[in-house]
């Protein structure tokens, strides 16, 4: 089994630059984005699949199409505009040994613009396992690939996502959100088993209010939770039905203005109507645990990006 890996430079970063409002004195928060953050990350992302078939005796088969999951580990380093990571599925990890070729690619990235905030994902998967019951077989050339985005509303400009979303930014104060999402995904499904219909085109697009809430238990440690729920409607093959969305966000974090660890989850689920003939149920989880620190940029570097700065804007 290749061991996978990647290097990225995230253009949000670029983007969040033309984002940043003065921030320095709102008591709710504080900012770190003059500070370069270097940091250690586990990452374990999976997107599985459940087909529901309803029989012509009114009966049901239900098929879950699990990955056969890789974990990871990596680190990172951002600056102003620049966000460079490096991660690799090492095989000391139980999960990573004995499955096969599979793949696992997986980039998301962020642009907050005052209280506007999109968020963009791709992911791309080979290899699953099909279990019915208690028969699992595995599927060694199914690739999955989802790419979508969700477009919020923050309506609480004393609530910072940025605490959630990276550490260049922390909560001070206790504070909460209402921010409603709508959020569109594509998802492909193939077997490459060279027959055409074997692949499937997925379209989801839903309507969520969500409520998110920073608890700040001391001027170290914070806790962070999140729950949305919508409905929309989705397109598989050109057959159209409802769907649920519900998604979870639990957060526990510890900083200092130099050191700083957290343990994030995040789970989303779309549930298609069941009276539709076959139901596809599609949820994404992600585990997130960091640690890292922040430290003034080298001389050098910061006369750099302020040379960039006054040139481009960013």
């Amino acid at each position: 089994m290749a061991v996978k890996t990647f290097c990225l430079i995230l253009i949000g970063g670029i983007l969040d630059c033309f984002a940043q409002e003065s921030t320095a004195t709102n008591p709710y928060f504080k900012t770190y984005d003059d500070k370069v953050i270097a940091s250690l990350y586990y990452l374990d992302v999976s997107n599985n699949f459940q087909f529901v078939n309803t029989n012509t005796d009114g009966t049901k088969t239900t098929l879950d199409l699990i990955p056969n999951r890789r974990e990871q580990i990596g680190m990172s380093v951002s600056y102003k505009f620049a966000d460079i990571s490096y991660g690799f599925s090492p095989q000391f990890f139980d999960v990573n040994k004995d499955n096969g070729n599979s793949k696992l690619f997986n980039i998301s990235t962020r642009l907050i613009v005052k209280q506007w905030m999109q968020t963009l994902s791709f992911i791309n998967q080979k290899g699953f396992y099909i279990s019915e019951g208690t028969t699992t077989v595995l599927l060694p050339n199914l690739r999955s690939t989802k790419i979508g985005g969700v477009t919020s509303y923050i309506f609480n400009p004393n609530f910072s996502f940025r605490t959630i979303a990276n550490q260049k930014e922390w909560q001070t104060k206790s504070s909460g959100s209402f921010i409603p999402n709508f959020s569109f995904f594509y998802t492909n499904l193939d077997l490459n088993d060279g027959n055409p219909d074997s692949e499937s085109d997925i379209f989801e697009m839903t309507l969520s209010p969500s409520y998110y809430y920073n608890f700040v238990i001391n001027n170290r440690v914070l806790l962070s939770a999140g729950l949305s729920i919508g409905g929309g409607i989705s397109n598989i093959d050109s057959d159209i039905s409802g769907i649920v969305e519900s998604s979870a966000s639990l957060k526990i974090g510890y900083n200092t203005n130099s050191f700083f660890s957290f343990l994030n989850v995040n789970y989303i689920a779309f549930i298609q109507n069941s009276d539709a003939r076959v139901q596809l149920n599609d949820d994404v989880s992600t585990l997130n645990i960091s640690v890292g620190y922040r430290f003034d940029p080298p001389k050098k570097v910061k006369e750099v990006f302020e040379t960039v700065h006054q040139k481009t804007g960013l």
